[in-house]
């Protein structure tokens, strides 16, 4: 089913979860700016690293999420 395989990805959500945390844990901040700087950059390497990866039959799998026809993917 390739709902499935869409919903594995909170697997690379907690992998998301656990960079930043690492990447907060590596020092203190003099203030927020500092920490959404270290975010962004780490979302650019993130965006590097996906870059090439896609979701197969995303068609089938935007139908079998649609369950109202308001809701808009």
């Amino acid at each position: 089913m390739p709902v499935r395989k869409v919903m594995y990805t909170t697997n690379a959500i907690e992998s998301v979860n656990a960079s930043f945390r690492k990447v907060m844990k590596k020092g203190s901040f003099p203030n927020e700016d500092a920490v959404f700087k270290i975010f962004y950059l780490r979302i650019l390497e993130f965006y590097k690293k996906w870059d090439s990866h896609h979701l197969t039959n995303w068609a089938i799998i935007q139908n079998q999420l649609l369950i109202d026809e308001r809701l808009v993917l």
